[in-house]
């Protein structure tokens, strides 16, 4: 009887595990998943997993009825919704109606996705406080992202760090450019202390009579250090930085060579860090183009000269440092340089930290220029031969030009090679003479790496800052706004414009290029079509200045905005507070904007040749700094007596 019993309980047992696990089994269910942020009127996609069988399958929303397009893995993507209301519903549907999936979308104010930024850049302005302005943009960002209500607004404070700013900092590039920086850092507080900066300039001291030959040697240095926009902006500024001092040559101005130097050079330059970026990108938007048959590199070779700004903004600064003339805050910024004579008596907060941190020779070591000299050769010659290196090793075997072999250089690794091997360099000069003990070298090392903490700390922010805007869709807004002009003529003067607008309010060039490039060309292209003039030389100029004002325009916005890490790393070699770095570099870069707009973008569209344009351009330029322009040292001195009083 008990046997049987068992029996039965057993066999219970036996079917309630096998109901349960039948009941385990996982329901296939349609899943849809849209963007985290969803801006009103802005075409936008939800990608479809696990759809059954073959479709057809129909999107409905609102009076939308969209297709889906399928994919090998199960799975699609809706394309092109748009939402003009608050919130909607979207439903999934087979071919026989049958609902398979709903999905509740929210859309905010396309303009809203714009005003982290605006909100940073104002306050940034306003207050002198970049931290705080940055912060606040991120936290701002968050809270739009989150819904706007308040417990939205907590959820954005305790993101602004944990998600948005490990963001920043789990990005390799991004690492790769911090790590530049501290090491550049420890290296110059080693060549610092053992007496190789002071060497230096106790060398150019003897050829540099002048505030003229001091702000010349620096823009023909930033000349020469072509192949990165980064090593350019630290090499030049720590460099230099002493030299200027000495010869009254204000921070300001110092930062505003460096600035207008670095970038604008490596844009223009047929071998740089910059080619692979822009060709890739060039070759990608060219790649549906069945009419155009030219090769990406030479597109980017024949958009050189319609570079307007890049070329204007180098001969201009060519111009101030030559005629020693200056206007706006920058003759202010210059008066109370010559006014202090090479002392510096007041400072902003970002000067004065730079100035705390500024690390001395030490007191009775033999001053060696080639104690710096050599540390900064290899920093260069490593940098340059390790991108060469990459870049054949991407390649492959085979023949390859020095352009194509740049162009793939990983950049990012041999700037930190380079600036490792500077470091070794200067650690190991300073014990071969017996400069300072091991102790003491590593000591100052880490006092430079500590000088770089502030500025990175900004550079972090400023990106974490760009990884809100990149959530909030900023860049697609500003794109859908302002890229309605179909006009050939007006064309590249539209695209100039709104990369410009763009890198202003996103303070990243490179990112601005990767959107408007893929969008840019095939737009141009279509224009030109519909108009007659594709594959005509007229057609064709304006084409290729389309693709230079994408360029050209990413430039013109880096150099406008605060936000920018070109205007950072610019402010900080220099040791120049990063307000007053914008605040005086603003009227140089409006000015040649504005003047490459006239005889750049819009003379090129109207017909004109660019080298007549340029040409032009670069006269109205030199008129302007005379008409304008006066000299720091001749104000008069009813004048001179109220900056000194105002010291």
């Amino acid at each position: 009887m008990k046997s049987h019993t068992l029996g039965r309980t057993v066999l219970l047992l036996a079917l309630l595990l096998i109901a349960l696990s039948a009941g385990a089994q996982p329901q296939t269910a349609t899943q849809l998943e849209a963007p985290d942020v969803i801006l009103r009127g802005l075409p936008f996609s939800i990608n479809v997993q696990e759809l059954p069988g073959d479709g057809p399958y129909t999107a409905i929303i609102g009076d939308q009825r969209l297709n889906v397009s399928l994919d090998d893995q199960g799975g699609g993507v809706i394309e092109g919704i748009q939402v003009e209301d608050a919130s909607a519903t979207l439903t999934l549907v087979n071919s026989d109606g049958t609902p398979l999936a709903n999905l509740d979308v929210r859309a905010i104010f396309a303009w809203l996705s714009l005003l982290p930024a605006l909100v940073a850049i104002v306050l940034a302005l306003v207050f002198r406080q970049v931290l705080m302005a940055l912060f606040v943009g991120i936290l701002l960002g968050g809270w739009i992202w989150h819904g706007m209500s308040f417990s939205a607004l907590a959820r954005a404070f305790g993101d602004s760090v944990n998600v948005h700013v490990l963001q920043a900092a789990s990005d390799s590039e991004h690492m790769s450019i911090v790590l530049f920086c501290l090491l550049i850092g420890g290296m110059v507080g080693i060549v610092s202390r053992n007496g190789g900066t002071q060497g230096i300039a106790q060398r150019i001291s003897r050829v540099i009579r002048g505030r003229r030959q001091a702000q010349t040697s620096t823009f023909l240095l930033g000349i020469a250090i072509f192949f990165d926009d980064y090593a350019n902006a630290l090499i030049v500024g720590n460099t230099m930085r002493a030299i200027t001092d000495k010869m009254a040559v204000s921070r300001a101005k110092l930062a505003y060579i460096i600035d207008s130097t670095a970038a604008p050079v490596s844009s223009i330059m047929l071998i740089s860090t910059w080619i692979g970026f822009q060709v890739g990108l060039i070759s990608e938007a060219m790649s549906n183009i069945a009419d155009w048959n030219e090769s990406a590199y030479s597109v980017f070779v024949n958009a050189i000269p319609y570079n307007a700004y890049p070329i204007l903004a180098l001969i201009f600064v060519f111009m101030t440092t030559w005629l020693g003339r200056d206007f706006g805050p920058m003759l202010t910024a210059e008066r109370r340089a010559v006014a202090a004579g090479g002392k510096r008596t007041t400072l902003s907060s970002r000067e004065a930290m730079v100035e705390e941190a500024e690390i001395t020779t030490k007191p009775g070591v033999p001053v060696r220029a080639l104690n710096a000299i050599v540390p900064m050769l290899i920093l260069a010659g490593i940098t340059l031969g390790g991108i060469y290196a990459t870049g054949v090793a991407a390649l492959g075997p085979g023949e390859h030009s020095l352009k194509d072999i740049f162009g793939e250089g990983d950049s990012f690794s041999s700037m930190m090679w380079g600036s490792l091997a500077a470091c070794v360099a200067a650690m190991v000069m300073t014990q071969a003479q017996r400069l300072m003990s091991m102790t003491e070298t590593a000591h100052y090392w880490f006092e430079g790496v500590k000088s770089m903490l502030f500025p990175i700390t900004i550079l972090m922010m400023a990106w974490a800052l760009a990884n809100v805007n990149e959530t909030l869709q900023t860049s697609d807004f500003l794109v859908a706004a302002l890229g309605e002009s179909l006009s050939p003529a007006w064309l590249p003067t539209a695209i100039f414009i709104l990369a410009g607008f763009t890198a202003f309010a996103t303070g990243s060039s490179w990112g601005v290029m990767g959107i408007m490039i893929p969008l840019v060309i095939p737009l141009a292209w279509a224009v030109l079509e519909q108009n007659g003039m594709s594959n005509t030389p007229d057609g064709m100029s304006i084409l290729y200045a389309s693709v230079a004002s994408v360029l050209a325009g990413a430039v013109w916005g880096d150099h406008c905005s605060p936000l920018a890490d070109t205007t950072l790393l610019s402010a900080m070699a220099s040791g120049c507070d990063l307000v007053e770095h914008v605040r005086t570099q603003l009227p140089y870069a409006m000015l040649v904007g504005t003047v490459s707009v006239i005889f750049g973008t819009l003379s090129v569209g109207y017909g004109f040749s660019w080298w007549l344009g340029l040409s032009a351009g670069a006269i109205v330029l030199f008129g302007t700094l005379i008409l304008i322009g006066k000299r720091p040292e001749s104000q008069p001195a009813t004048e001179q007596t109220a900056v000194e009083d105002s010291i």
